[in-house]
C-alpha cells in the first residue's frame, strides 16, 4: 500500500464529495418512488404478525436498523441473519409475518436458501435490491429498487451510498406505515419508557412529587418566624399555606422573606397571612411532570404545590425534583 501525506485541504474535499454523492443518491432514489412502495406498505399495514428483515453482512446492519425503527414506530419486528435462518432460525417466522429480505446483488445466497421455504409457507417477500432482474427480486412478492449509479468509496467497492440508500428506504417504509397507522408521541413513548420522551410522556406529578411529611405546611394564623421554621425543617425552599381543611391559601419562599426583611426589618411579630402569596399555582397529582416543568419554567419559580380536586395540598414538587427523575 503506498504511503500517502496527509492534506486537511483533500481530505474535506472528500468528504464534501461523500455527502454530496450520498445526498444525490437519495434524491435519485425518492423520484423513483411509486406503486412498488404502495405494494410494500400495503404489505406491512395489513401483517397479522411480525415484521421479519433479513440480510447478510452489510445489508445485515441496515436491516437490524430497519427491525429497530420499525418496532419503535409502532410496526412490531425484528431481524433475523439469513444464515441462522437457514440453520434453525426459520422457525421464528410464520405465514402470518412479512419478511424484508435485503440485498444489494439480489443473488445473496443465504436470502436464497430460504426464499423457497417462506413461498411455500406462504409468507410474503419484500426484496430490497439494487438489481430487479435478479433472482431475489423475481421471487418476491414486492421489490423495492434501492440502486445506486456509483459508491462513495473512492475504489467503488466498499458499500457506502448503496447502503445509505437502504436505510433511507427503511425508514421511509417505517415512516409510512407510521403515519398510516396514527401512530403518535404518546406510543412513541411508550415504547421508549426510558428515553427522555417516555419520561417527558409517561411520568406524572404522582411519580416525582413530595408527599406526607416532607411537604412543608403552615396554617394561616401562625408567625411569619414558624413559617421559616417549617420552611428550614422541609429544604425546599418554601411552604404553603392552609386553611384548616387543608385548602391552599397561600405560599410563601425564602425569597420573599428575602425581600420582606428588606422591606419591614423587624418580622417577628408578623403573621404569615399578612406577606404570604395568595393564589399561588397549582397542579394536580395527575398532571404529566412535563406540565409542572413548563409551569415552573413560565412562572420563573422553582416550587409548585399539588392539590387534589378539592383544593387540598396533597403534595409539593421542586425543580431539582423533575431535574433528578430527567423530566427536563
Amino acid at each position: 500500500m503506498t504511503d500517502h501525506v496527509y492534506s486537511a485541504d483533500t481530505t474535506l474535499a472528500l468528504a464534501k464529495d461523500v455527502l454530496q454523492d450520498e445526498a444525490q443518491a437519495l434524491t435519485n432514489l425518492a423520484d423513483t418512488l411509486g406503486a412498488p412502495f404502495l405494494a410494500a406498505v400495503q404489505l406491512l399495514l395489513a401483517c397479522k404478525g411480525r415484521v421479519v428483515v433479513s440480510g447478510v453482512g452489510k445489508s445485515g446492519h441496515i436491516g437490524c436498523k430497519l427491525a429497530a425503527t420499525l418496532a419503535s414506530t409502532g410496526t412490531p419486528a425484528f431481524f433475523v441473519h439469513a444464515a441462522e435462518a437457514a440453520h434453525g432460525d426459520l422457525g421464528m417466522i410464520t405465514k402470518d409475518d412479512v419478511v424484508i429480505g435485503i440485498s444489494n446483488s439480489g443473488t445473496t445466497s443465504e436470502l436464497l436458501t430460504i426464499v423457497p421455504v417462506l413461498k411455500r409457507e406462504g409468507t410474503p417477500l419484500i426484496a430490497m435490491t439494487s438489481a430487479p432482474e435478479s433472482a431475489l427480486a423475481k421471487y418476491a412478492d414486492v421489490h423495492l429498487d434501492i440502486g445506486v449509479k456509483t459508491e462513495a468509496c473512492p475504489l467503488n467497492l466498499a458499500p457506502t451510498t448503496s447502503t445509505t440508500a437502504t436505510l433511507a428506504m427503511g425508514d421511509a417504509l417505517a415512516i409510512a406505515c407510521m403515519a398510516a397507522k396514527g401512530f403518535k408521541s404518546e406510543d412513541f413513548a411508550r415504547s421508549h419508557p426510558g428515553g427522555a420522551l417516555g419520561r417527558r410522556l409517561l411520568m406524572h406529578v404522582a411519580d416525582v412529587m413530595r408527599s406526607g411529611e416532607q411537604v412543608p405546611a403552615v396554617l394561616q394564623d401562625v408567625s411569619v418566624l414558624d413559617a421559616i421554621r417549617e420552611i428550614t425543617r422541609k429544604h425546599i425552599g418554601m411552604t404553603a399555606v392552609i386553611d384548616n381543611d387543608r385548602h391552599v391559601v397561600g405560599i410563601f419562599t425564602e425569597g420573599d422573606l428575602r425581600r420582606l426583611i428588606e422591606k419591614v426589618g423587624d418580622i417577628r411579630d408578623m403573621k404569615i397571612a399578612e406577606v404570604m402569596t395568595p393564589h399561588p399555582k397549582t397542579i394536580r397529582a395527575e398532571a404529566l411532570a412535563a406540565e409542572a416543568a413548563r409551569i415552573l419554567d413560565e412562572t420563573l419559580c422553582n416550587q409548585l404545590l399539588v392539590i387534589d380536586d378539592n383544593n387540598c395540598l396533597i403534595g409539593a414538587l421542586h425543580v431539582h425534583d423533575l431535574m433528578t427523575a430527567k423530566v427536563i
